[in-house]
């Protein structure tokens, strides 16, 4: 069979990812679970009839090349990271499917085992950018996917430059045991519950907020897990500012006190000291009850969006770093509502630790 193009042209891509997927209800794979026992972590294939692809870019476009060959093709030294892995269709149609999008093309693939070859290039050029210029602008980074008939084989990196690539192929291998390898049902309940994987002891004991960030973002909640106590703290404090900032708070005359004494490292004073006082005065303070108008510009959920925001402040004072973090962050996400992408991208760029591509810690 000859080598046939099945699509050239832009990818818009959400959190870096996307997907090729032949199952009859396709829905994107957790990381966690695509990337389960692999050493690379650009194209997950652990999830039977599906793959799940990362890109440098969080956010924008990308241009992608799909073919599909007789046999392996020669190995074109113009790409700086290239994985392979193996595939089998589970239908006879095979589709690259965005993040949250419909197909983006469609071919048929037949029901046998094929091995596939993900080549990028231009990776670092997009690490950790998501805003508006990037996503208005041309694609960044280029990408290829290869397909051909071939026996099952374990995957391999074959080329790896960038650092955003060594960073997926890392996380890939430091990946615990998923779902199936769970030994009991109650396992199994718990692992799918943290997305296919558990976190470290420490996030598992941290309670509801670190839960709460699963859905939104499992990998921030990896890295402030991996991030340095004093990355944890000021992490804390910055979102608990963003929090209240957004809610119209952060210049209240008995709030802002409390968001000083965060800054210089100290205990909160009245009437945050007592949760029952704080919630009072909240309440019964015309500028905060939820009968007050918001700030300019808020939309109706602005008296919820004050609510929301202002255990904020208690979880950012927590002793503990992580759990500071932990905390303000999920408390600030939930005050951002729908915009909580937008706040976590903040957060990568203000925090580098946080970025896909930062070092590991020594």
């Amino acid at each position: 069979m000859r080598m046939r193009t099945v699509y050239r042209g832009e990818l818009p891509v959400v959190h870096g990812r996307f997907h090729v997927d032949s199952r009859p209800e396709p829905w994107a794979p957790v990381p966690s679970e695509a990337c389960a026992g692999q050493t690379n972590g650009l194209c997950g294939a652990a999830v039977p009839g599906c793959l799940f692809l990362r890109t440098g870019l969080s956010s924008g476009k990308v241009a992608l090349t799909v073919e599909v060959h007789g046999t392996a093709p020669p190995l074109d030294d113009r790409w700086e990271d290239v994985v392979e892995a193996s595939f089998r269709p589970l239908t006879a149609s095979t589709a690259v499917l965005p993040c949250g999008r419909g197909a983006l093309c469609e071919w048929a693939l037949p029901a046998a085992d094929h091995r596939v070859r993900y080549c990028g290039r231009g990776m670092d050029g997009g690490a950790g950018a998501a805003s508006a210029r990037v996503r208005d602008a041309g694609p960044v980074g280029q990408y290829l996917l290869q397909f051909w008939p071939a026996p099952p084989t374990a995957d391999r990196v074959v080329r790896q430059t960038s650092r955003s690539a060594a960073h997926r192929h890392r996380c890939a291998r430091a990946l615990e045991p998923t779902v199936p390898g769970a030994r009991t049902e109650r396992e199994r309940a718990e692992i799918r519950s943290w997305g296919g994987r558990l976190p470290s002891r420490r996030v598992r004991e941290a309670g509801a907020d670190a839960r709460g960030l699963v859905p939104l973002d499992r990998e921030l909640l990896d890295a402030v897990d991996a991030a340095c106590p004093a990355t944890q703290r000021g992490l804390a404090r910055w979102a608990a500012r963003r929090a209240l900032t957004a809610a119209g708070l952060d210049g209240v005359d008995w709030i802002a006190p409390a968001l000083a004494a965060l800054d210089r490292g100290e205990p909160l004073p009245a009437p945050f000291d007592d949760p029952r006082r704080a919630w009072d005065r909240f309440f019964t303070d015309a500028r905060t009850a939820l009968t007050a108008p918001g700030p300019p510009g808020a939309g109706q959920g602005a008296p919820l969006c004050r609510a929301l925001a202002l255990p904020a402040l208690r979880a950012a004072a927590d002793p503990d770093p992580l759990r500071a973090a932990l905390g303000a962050l999920f408390a600030a996400a939930v005050t951002h509502g729908t915009d909580y992408p937008a706040l976590f991208a903040e957060a990568r760029r203000c925090f580098p630790d946080l970025r896909a591509d930062a070092s590991p810690q020594a």
